[in-house]
């Protein structure tokens, strides 16, 4: 059931100058006036109020309750609520509303009715609408068959829309993650090896996955078979993977702020790899998982479904790609700098490859 909002009142605000000339906190001012912090919080903010504490130093006196007044709040209040609004240009009775209202019954999306428009009305600005405009005229729509109807004809058909506000990260906070500035500088150096970097490839709409292992001194690969993206999966796919390498190989792991990730303090306790996490939208600071999964790419192409991949399978690519010669280690391949004990069966199997036997 949603909350009924009101206005601050004249005696509130009055009440808001004086508690900020008290010294009282946000929230203690928002208990006295029985309100939300937010709404104190906004109601300083556009009114010009500026926090003391956060304000730079300046000479003379200093500003009383931080520049907020409560006569000029109310009359500014009082301005806005009396200036009527702009129609909007998707008004229910308006001309351009039976235009989307048409096309999203034939299951065209926002967006898509969006370029509809601009193709059909390429002169009249009034007859276009952004995606966002729609959906918000959709969402904002009574409660009514006519909503569910229209709902229902988008791709998720969910019935109330999710906020997503610009430029923020919305894969979710991970507990208690330490950040790659906090890394030991000699995994940049890249000499020793057991220093891994993970992350996960996604196939056709996000429902099937492949786990990427690259250690970064050698390149050697690993690829590790994905029942779904979960965090238990992730943490106990990579733990059964890591287990299987000497622990001297197996020191470090750096992965993005994925939510597969969640549960890292678990894989750390069942294999003893400490877990590093890169920042948001900063795929270099991974580049060398970056560039595998690149190469990936070729066996696993972007949009194809990797659920009917076994676990022999992965190997299999993995081989190849750990057989490989690599320019960056002078020609040699990933499975002779990882192990070289290993090397005299990768030459014994190209012989025998090449005797056809």
């Amino acid at each position: 059931m949603g909350t009924n909002y009101k206005h601050l009142s004249c005696e509130e605000r009055t009440m808001i100058q004086l508690s900020l000339e008290q010294g009282c906190t946000l929230r203690a001012i928002a208990r006295s006036v029985q309100r939300a912090p937010s709404s104190i919080s906004r109601e300083l903010n556009r009114n010009g109020w500026s926090n003391p504490a956060m304000a730079p130093k300046r000479r003379g006196r200093p500003r009383v309750a931080g520049g907020y007044r409560a006569p000029q709040a109310q009359h500014r209040a009082d301005v806005l609520t009396s200036t009527p609004r702009c129609p909007s240009r998707l008004a229910f009775d308006g001309p351009l509303w039976g235009h989307v209202e048409r096309l999203l019954r034939e299951h065209h999306s926002p967006e898509q009715i969006t370029g509809i428009l601009q193709r059909m009305h390429p002169d009249q600005p009034t007859l276009q609408a952004s995606h966002e405009t729609i959906y918000t005229a959709l969402y904002a729509m009574p409660r009514g068959a006519l909503r569910s109807e229209l709902i229902a004809c988008l791709r998720q058909a969910r019935k109330s829309r999710r906020p997503r506000a610009r430029g923020e990260d919305r894969r979710g906070t991970i507990p208690d993650m330490v950040s790659i500035h906090q890394r030991p500088p000699e995994i940049d150096e890249r000499i020793i090896p057991g220093h891994w970097e993970g992350d996960l490839i996604k196939g056709a709409r996000n429902a099937s996955s492949i786990g990427t292992l690259v250690e970064r001194t050698t390149l050697f690969v690993t690829l590790v078979k994905m029942e779904d993206a979960t965090a238990d999966t992730a943490a106990t796919a990579f733990g059964t993977v890591l287990n299987r390498i000497d622990a001297q190989k197996r020191l470090s792991l750096t992965y993005d702020q994925g939510r597969e990730m969640t549960q890292h303090a678990r894989l750390t306790e069942t294999t003893g790899v400490a877990v590093y996490f890169a920042d948001p939208h900063s795929p270099w600071q991974r580049g060398i998982n970056e560039n595998t999964n690149g190469l990936l790419r070729q066996y696993f192409p972007k949009g194809s479904d990797l659920s009917g991949f076994s676990q022999a399978e992965l190997d299999a690519v993995a081989w190849q790609l750990n057989t490989r010669p690599r320019k960056s280690l002078n020609f040699r391949c990933p499975i002779e700098m990882f192990m070289p004990e290993s090397f005299d069966f990768f030459e014994h199997h190209h012989l025998l490859v090449a005797l056809g036997t």
